[in-house]
């Protein structure tokens, strides 16, 4: 590391021990590396917050790239536990909005003209300042509305220098925890790299906005802004201003309300099922309601895919939970998941089987889903199977959905509006007039199938005729075994040199000077060589492989006292 690196990671172990993260800096060895220990208070603020709520404030004290990272964390339910996910659901960004004069010297080097060439008006005031981007009201030559979201200058470099010091702590960090798969520091570091370049690239979001554009054209109850794209770049971003307010039940009659609800349903469910698109953060700052009752989304930089097999998973998921079918609940969730190891599906499954009787013990229309969607992901944190992003991003969505459902129009009964796209979608898989029908694609598995199952039980039998089958077993028990004798080879050798550089010390060094009055000096020198050896080797026996790593399951789970 450079010396700004070390004094960054000075700068984070002391936020984290005030913070109360003391031990996992310890345990990293981050002080020894900085070379010196600083005592710091725990705030009186940590003491009285949970793990969860001193993780929040700790990314908040860090800076803006910490704030990013706890955001991006927030959509991945699949990562943390859902009390974090809560917890980083609400940090914001608290910056200073950048002067003007550096917002039209960031137009005029991704534009290559001056605001003044490209813009009849800026707004001076933002509408809004994040750590990444800056927005402004302007108005084009032609006299129309928009709204240019504008990079902040240097935050890109920042971020990156901030993502070298977090690889560099990640590894550190996996030397002291336990876990390698669900929690694995460097893979939370290459998320968050991912999703943030994502984000930086205004390109990115630019296609988003142009592709909702396309799949809602035929939807009136549903805007849409427009791309400038003369106006927009990698750094810059123009798009139609949108007049609208939030949405407040308060101020609405029972029918708008209704309609609203439905409006919004009937936009989520053709988002999942026809488009395969979706809002990855529809709360309620990203939904405007306009003048003639339209709803207005806002903010593409997070989005959600979802392919056709995700599509038809998604329904049969939401098929089983509604027959309190645990059995097949877990085999889906097991199949789209990526286990870290062979899990214990039994287990999984009676796990499973506890949740849905606890949040269908009724209707389906009383049920939380909110809760049952987070238990779901926390269970399959538990028993370590990684949830693809894009559905834990789409229980976020739907979290949030929900929530702003329930607000608006409690009454609403989603499963009934919700059951015809459900139909449908089962319908188009098993049509054998769809050549995209699931129905077809299963037919041609099985034809490849009965064609090439001759031939590779041939292969097979050939192999065990001429003794060339061979079956690779792994298991981590024989890995262990192998690292046990291992060791014992080495403490044996270790043992065996310190034992002939006794005898050889007193055989060829004691009648020979030099002498320390009575005492041989090449004696006692290899003597102290072989008592070196010898600590070692009882070191290596005692204390190696044997020192325990930080759980950060158990520390995540566990309540501040």
């Amino acid at each position: 590391m450079i010396l700004q690196d070390l004094n960054r990671v000075r700068q984070i172990t002391v936020i984290a021990a005030r913070h109360g993260f003391g031990e996992m800096a310890e345990r990293a060895g981050l002080w020894r590396m900085l070379g010196r220990k600083e005592k710091v208070e725990v705030s009186p603020e940590a003491q009285r917050a949970s793990t969860a709520r001193r993780f929040r404030m700790l990314l908040a004290d860090l800076g803006p790239t910490f704030i990013k990272l706890g955001q991006v964390l927030s959509t991945r339910a699949d990562l943390l536990p859902a009390e974090y996910v809560e917890e980083l659901s609400t940090l914001q960004d608290h910056v200073e909005p950048i002067p003007l004069a550096e917002v039209h010297a960031q137009i005029r080097g991704s534009l290559g003209k001056d605001a003044s060439e490209l813009f009849a008006q800026i707004d001076p005031t933002p509408l809004a300042a994040a750590s990444i981007a800056q927005v402004h009201r302007a108005v084009t030559l032609e006299g129309e509305e928009v709204v240019v979201k504008v990079q902040r200058p240097g935050i890109a470099a920042q971020i990156d220098s901030d993502l070298g010091v977090l690889r560099s702590l990640a590894r550190l960090l996996e030397a002291v925890v336990e876990e390698t798969g669900v929690y694995t520091p460097s893979g939370i570091v290459d998320e968050f790299d991912r999703a943030i370049h994502e984000e930086l690239d205004f390109v990115n979001e630019a296609t988003n906005v142009r592709a909702f554009l396309e799949n809602h054209r035929e939807r009136p109850y549903l805007k849409i802004p427009r791309v400038y794209s003369e106006l927009s770049s990698r750094t810059v971003l123009t798009l139609e201003f949108i007049r609208g307010v939030k949405v407040n039940p308060a101020q609405l009659s029972d029918a708008v309300r209704k309609q609203l609800a439905q409006n919004i349903v009937e936009a989520s469910f053709r988002q999942l099922f026809d488009d395969g698109l979706f809002h990855g953060d529809p709360h309620p700052g990203n939904i405007l309601l306009m003048e003639d009752h339209r709803l207005a989304l806002l903010d593409f930089g997070v989005v959600g895919r979802l392919t056709r097999p995700m599509q038809e998973t998604l329904v049969m998921l939401c098929l089983a939970v509604a027959l309190k079918d645990s059995d097949s609940v877990a085999r889906i969730l097991y199949r789209v998941g990526v286990p870290d190891a062979r899990a214990n599906l039994v287990g999984f499954r009676n796990d499973i089987e506890g949740i849905l009787g606890q949040h269908l013990p009724t209707t389906l229309g009383q049920v939380d889903a909110r809760t049952l969607l987070r238990d779901l992901l926390d269970l399959a944190v538990k028993y370590r199977i990684r949830i693809p992003k894009e559905y834990a991003l789409l229980s976020r969505a739907s979290i949030s959905t929900e929530g702003m459902l329930r607000g608006l129009y409690p009454e609403l009964n989603i499963l009934e509006v919700a059951l015809p796209y459900a139909k449908e979608l089962l319908a188009g898989r098993y049509d054998p007039t769809q050549l995209q029908g699931g129905l077809m694609r299963t037919l041609l598995r099985f034809q490849s199938l009965a064609q090439d199952l001759p031939t590779q039980l041939s292969q097979i039998l050939l192999d065990l005729e001429s003794g060339k089958f061979s079956v690779n077993v792994r298991a981590e028990q024989f890995d262990k075994l192998n690292e046990n004798l291992r060791s014992a080879a080495v403490i044996a050798f270790l043992g065996l040199c310190a034992c002939g550089f006794i005898v050889g010390a007193f055989i060829a060094f004691a009648p020979r000077p030099p002498m320390y009055g009575n005492v041989p000096v090449l004696g006692v020198v290899g003597i102290a060589f072989a008592a070196a050896l010898f600590g070692a080797a009882i070191t290596w026996y005692l204390f190696g492989g044997r020192l325990g790593k930080v759980s950060v399951s158990r520390w995540l789970t566990k309540k501040h006292r």
